[in-house]
């Protein structure tokens, strides 16, 4: 979980100014967390005390009212009812990876997926998504290999993880929707050499770079098992104490013990 929230301030800096190189600076002064680390926090939370995905996701998401949501979720956020309103964007993808590291089965993960998804994003887009993310980041957690992590998500979701990131990056556009992004995430995440190499690669691609950078970050942590404590500290200190509250519950929880 915590590698997602590394992911999403790594590129929050890059999303309306395009970075096409992975030779950066991961994480600097102006490094700051968006609505994915917010949202990941708020399902996490939702997890820990087994309460409604949507109740959740509107207490932080009013607790932090400015931290860059989409026109549909902050329309949602402030309406009285908590229904659906049928998106295949990326958010629901970029929030999920907590469900990877909670459940103790496959099957388990793709219902939990579709059960944090489906409270906004009802679309069988924005579902597959989070389905997408959640079991590469629990696959990644037991152990399974890129190869057969690969497999899996193109087997289950359609995917097509067969493409290059230096292939990818000359004609990448800002996309938010699930098919535009997760794929990608994906593919970086396969590229990597380390937690680091998997955020630079899919900020790289340019686009919606929080978010894709938070989904690499979140499957990398689970594969590489440790993310640099350099790299820790730096994001830890952004975080005000009510989200560190809930992430360190949740990583000693369900992280520590992997």
């Amino acid at each position: 979980m915590l590698g997602a929230i590394i992911g999403d301030v790594a590129g929050s800096i890059y999303e309306w100014q395009n970075i096409k190189t992975a030779n950066f600076e991961l994480i600097t002064e102006n490094s700051h967390f968006t609505d994915d680390t917010v949202l990941t926090i708020a399902v996490a939370e939702s997890i820990l005390l087994k309460t409604d995905y949507a109740k959740s996701l509107k207490k932080w998401g009013l607790k932090y009212p400015n931290a860059g949501y989409g026109g549909s979720f902050l329309r949602w956020l402030h309406s009285d009812n908590a229904e659906p309103y049928n998106s295949w964007g990326n958010g629901s993808a970029m929030r999920v990876s907590a469900v990877g590291w909670a459940f103790d089965s496959i099957e388990q993960t793709l219902t939990e997926a579709k059960n944090s998804a489906e409270v906004t994003h009802n679309h069988p887009e924005g579902i597959k998504g989070a389905k997408a993310v959640a079991s590469a980041v629990f696959l990644a957690r037991n152990g399974k290999t890129k190869e057969e992590i690969k497999q899996y998500i193109e087997t289950n979701f359609k995917y097509d993880l067969n493409r290059s990131i230096d292939s990818i990056r000359p004609i990448y556009e800002y996309d938010v929707s699930c098919q535009g992004s997760v794929p990608e995430a994906i593919i970086a995440f396969l590229e990597s050499v380390d937690f680091e190499s998997a955020i630079k690669l899919a900020i790289s691609l340019g686009g919606d770079s929080d978010t894709i950078g938070c989904i690499a970050g979140a499957i990398a942590q689970a594969f590489y098992k440790k993310i640099p404590e350099e790299i820790a500290m730096k994001v830890i200190k952004k975080l005000p104490a009510d989200m560190l509250k809930i992430l360190n519950k949740f990583e000693n929880e369900y992280v520590s013990c992997q």
